[in-house]
């Protein structure tokens, strides 16, 4: 953000006009960029679109930093953007918080500096552009995408606009997770060989008849990019992460790019991936939910190490000799150890690993043990957050890859460099979607 020509014109303009330092207005935060300006109001103008479970999860941890102040807050139902609304009034005593239907009127204000994403998987990219190209810092629930082709154009936009973008994989900032992938690049295991990744799983539901759409949800909106489909409760609620219209399911958006995502960091893949791919996987002969509900896939590295991601079903046979507490975690495997490490458990083979010191001169990771914290910190100084765009679009390329592999039936090898898959056109094709009109990239 410090870099965009228009908030380096106000800044300038600051140093110069004494009427402006005086006015009692709130000013963006980005107008105090520099350390040289501090000020009694110096907050970052925050704004929320999608405030569902998990936007308003976001929008009750961000309202209690001191340093935030939150101005607007937008969503496709009438019910959640008023309660949203209730909540941020309620903690500052007033009726300022302004609620939205389009996100486009939201992000169009200039006094908002940063905003937090929280809609289903097919809308993120679209809100994403829209916010990088109106300035504003983004907090960005997980997944990137809904297609690689997406998460490309994403990162180009985010790149060119210099767009401070902080994904929401928070498992970079968990002392655990980090404390494994130090092991993993350190060599403490030896030789790294495998890694187990067990992501969730569900069960069927009966296919839904259609229902009539509530008032105050603007269903159209809901749907965007997405194929028309008759509107019935379920489709969207949480639900919707299992319907392959909005979501890759448990191989990405609704657990598995929270893995992925470490995985990658301990292979310092924050700029490459797998170059083979192959998989299996089970939908539902019938019912609402379409995504791969069991599914084994195994990616290759160039290195010789293989990531095997599966569903924590699976998993739990797969890692059962490890007598691990939780089949939801990641197993690094080496030529002189092993350990595990899943939210709020960590275990190791041989146990003298877990007392593992790293010196100073030895490889260590970015420490953020608050991830929105590190994210507000990152709109401040204008460096990069903990997972940036690039790192994030490479941990979904391989949630990708898997979705493909499974539907193509065979092994495909991958370009890290042209980030497509080799003599595969089929596939290829798979790596973008179309998006209903009149939405497009």
């Amino acid at each position: 953000m410090k870099n965009l020509k228009r908030r380096s014109f106000i800044k300038r303009t600051l140093q110069t006009s004494a009427s402006l330092l005086a006015a009692p207005t709130i000013l963006p935060a980005s107008v105090w960029n520099s350390k040289k300006y501090t000020l009694p109001n110096d907050k970052i103008n925050l704004a929320f679109i999608g405030v569902g479970g998990m936007g308003t999860g976001h929008l009750r941890s961000f309202i209690g930093y001191d340093d935030v102040n939150i101005l607007a807050v937008c969503d496709v139902r009438k019910e959640h953007r008023d309660n949203a609304k209730a909540i941020v009034d309620s903690k500052y005593g007033n009726q300022d918080c302004t609620t939205y239907n389009d996100f486009r009127e939201l992000l169009a204000r200039k006094d908002i500096d940063a905003v937090v994403q929280a809609m289903p998987d097919h809308w993120h990219v679209l809100t994403g552009i829209e916010a990088s190209n109106q300035g504003k810092a983004i907090y960005y629930e997980k997944p990137m995408s809904y297609t690689v082709r997406e998460a490309q154009v994403l990162r180009d936009v985010i790149t060119r606009n210099n767009t401070i973008f902080q994904l929401g994989t928070q498992q970079r900032s968990d002392e655990r997770f980090r404390f494994a992938v130090e092991v993993v690049r350190n060599k403490r295991l030896g030789e790294l060989k495998r890694i187990v990744v067990g992501s969730a799983s569900y069960g069927a539901v009966p296919a839904q008849p259609e229902e009539k759409i509530p008032a105050g949800l603007d269903y159209e909106m809901w749907l965007g990019p997405a194929p028309y489909a008759p509107y019935t409760s379920l489709r969207c609620t949480r639900n919707w992460t299992l319907i392959r219209d909005y979501s890759l399911g448990c191989l990405s958006g609704a657990w598995g790019i929270h893995h992925i995502d470490i995985a990658q960091w301990a292979m310092d893949a924050d700029n490459s991936g797998p170059i083979e791919v192959e998989g299996t996987g089970t939908i539902p002969n019938e019912g609402l939910y379409d995504t791969f509900q069991t599914f084994e896939v195994e990616h290759s590295y160039a290195n010789g190490a293989k990531l095997l991601h599966i569903d924590h079903t699976t998993a739990r046979h797969k890692i059962k000799q490890f007598d691990v507490r939780s089949s939801m975690g990641i197993l690094f495997e080496g030529t002189e150890g092993w350990i595990y490490v899943a939210r709020g458990y960590i275990d190791a083979y041989p146990k003298s690993i877990l007392q593992t010191v790293i010196g100073p001169n030895e490889i260590k990771m970015p420490v953020s043990n608050d991830h929105r914290r590190n994210f507000l910190d990152a709109v401040r100084t204008g460096n990069n957050p903990i997972c940036p765009v690039g790192p994030g679009v490479k941990s979904e390329i391989v949630c990708q890859q898997a979705d493909i592999a499974i539907r193509m039936g065979r092994k495909l090898n991958w370009d890290n460099e042209k980030e497509e898959f080799i003599g595969e056109p089929e596939a290829n094709k798979m790596l973008s979607g179309a998006m209903r009109s009149p939405w497009h990239l």
